[in-house]
């Protein structure tokens, strides 16, 4: 039976090529392919390379649709299929060995696909998802046969959202989350050459592809992109050179490491003043709250700082969404994570007073971190402190907010550190006396109370924290 067409909902993300197009029906992701696209998939899916990439998970899971599944009136002419990725996160949400391994695998996909006669007409990191700590590659729709004498059309876009990011933390120690979430088509050359003068022109990728590629685009700007193709088929510019060109920016990339920079959320759990028996209560406490019900399909961690609860709660759902705001923390994390093949944790990088935005074209094209969320249960452990005392974030918006992140019937296991709590008083510290004076448990519980049923209550052994589970809406 053929979709209706109200029931498809086109991917706000997916319309900057019009050869294939993301929607959505249901659960359901689906592409559909103009008659060239669809033609070019025929050639790929017959491919012994993407075959390979498919079977090892490189590339997101992807089968042809059924003609009887069609969507009614589908203009397309083929649709195409794909495995949901549990979370969809955003680059400038990524640490920096998130952005390097997403990079290299980006390079490893058209390293194996230009001897097989294909290339990715796109290089941006947004066509990079992740399934826990393992990337993924998701934009099917890039993949074309590759002309001889022709650059990679993707390099461009590989630079500005990959490659000068790494540069600038790796180089510079700057972090550059801002920076790319500041812009949704990267970072331009002309934006980043002027923090690169002097002796830093000499780093490690700098001349080549920072320099050399903006005088490039400069000297060419005027010329068609007939005309630079024509110039370097005639300049003997062929596959084989291509592919050299891969290597060396995979080897690049591969090289660079970002600048050690110290934390103290690294070493969280030495210096958060947690007793043995608060540690070992808290930890009885948030699984027993997960274990209660429906199996969680997604559990925020919010403040995940070293990941302790988020592994736990990897233990009673399919899939957890770390949060940190410090971006060594997440990277620390993410190396642990990789490096132990964990596949149900992402750790991200965002500022919980400053969650990300909706971004791009109309707002939409990039989603807010609120309109990804809806999940099952959300972790708020020592976390409304920080926002409450420490952002002079209201607390019945905090308490609004956790709630809005929940799916209906979703569950918040949420920690309040009692006003003379040692954190909290250090906080208060630091604030004109008599600021916060709502900050108190009753208060606290009242809030919790307005946007659901507290279904459970635990004081820790040291007096001055409490758990709370709420059911939303319950």
């Amino acid at each position: 039976m053929a979709i209706s067409p109200a029931g498809v909902r086109p991917e706000p993300g997916s319309f900057r090529d019009p050869a294939n197009r993301v929607f959505h029906v249901g659960d359901e992701v689906l592409r559909g392919l103009d008659a060239r696209a669809a033609e070019h998939w025929r050639a790929l899916a017959g491919s012994e390379f993407f075959t390979s990439l498919l079977a090892t998970g490189k590339v997101c899971a992807t089968e042809v649709l059924e003609p009887a599944r069609v969507p009614a009136d589908s203009a397309w002419a083929a649709v195409l299929r794909h495995e949901r990725i549990p979370f969809v996160s955003h680059p400038y949400e990524w640490s920096f060995t998130m952005l390097r391994d997403a990079a290299l695998l980006h390079l490893e996909i058209l390293r194996a696909a230009l001897p097989a006669g294909f290339t990715t007409k796109d290089g941006s990191a947004y066509n990079l998802q992740w399934r826990g700590s393992a990337p993924v590659f998701i934009d099917v729709g890039s993949f074309e046969p590759v002309r001889d004498g022709e650059p990679w059309a993707g390099y461009r876009q590989f630079c500005q959202t990959m490659l000068y990011p790494l540069l600038l933390t790796a180089h510079l120690g700057v972090d550059f989350q801002p920076w790319l979430r500041a812009r949704v088509d990267g970072i331009e050359a002309d934006a980043l050459r002027p923090l690169f003068r002097g002796l830093r022109r000499l780093r490690r990728g700098v001349p080549t592809h920072l320099h050399l590629h903006a005088a490039m685009q400069n000297r060419h700007a005027e010329a068609t992109t007939t005309d630079v193709r024509a110039q370097l088929r005639a300049a003997g510019y062929s596959r084989e050179l291509a592919l050299a060109t891969v290597r060396g920016i995979e080897k690049l990339v591969r090289r660079l490491e970002p600048t050690s920079s110290a934390s103290h959320w690294n070493d969280y759990q030495r210096t958060c003043g947690y007793s043995a028996e608060d540690r070992v209560g808290k930890e009885r406490f948030v699984a027993a709250a997960l274990a209660d019900g429906p199996r969680p399909r997604l559990v925020l961690d919010l403040g995940a700082n070293d990941g302790r609860y988020a592994r736990l709660a990897a233990r009673h759902a399919d899939h957890v969404v770390a949060v940190e705001q410090d971006p060594a923390v997440v990277d620390t994390l993410y190396r642990t994570l990789r490096d132990e093949g964990e596949r149900r944790v992402l750790p991200l990088v965002m500022d919980l007073a400053d969650p990300s935005p909706g971004g791009g074209w109309r707002g939409t094209e990039r989603a807010s971190f609120a309109d990804r969320a809806a999940a099952d249960a959300v972790l708020a452990l020592a976390v409304v402190h920080h926002l409450a005392i420490g952002r002079n974030v209201p607390l019945p918006e905090v308490v609004a907010w956790l709630a809005d992140l929940c799916a209906p019937g979703g569950r918040v296991v949420v920690e309040f550190v009692h006003p003379e709590d040692p954190m909290a008083r250090r906080l208060l510290a630091n604030k004109p006396e008599g600021l916060f004076p709502d900050y108190h448990r009753a208060e606290f519980e009242r809030l919790l109370a307005t946007r659901g049923r507290i279904a459970r209550r635990e004081e820790l052994p040291s007096g001055t924290r409490t758990l709370y589970t709420v059911v939303v809406g319950g």
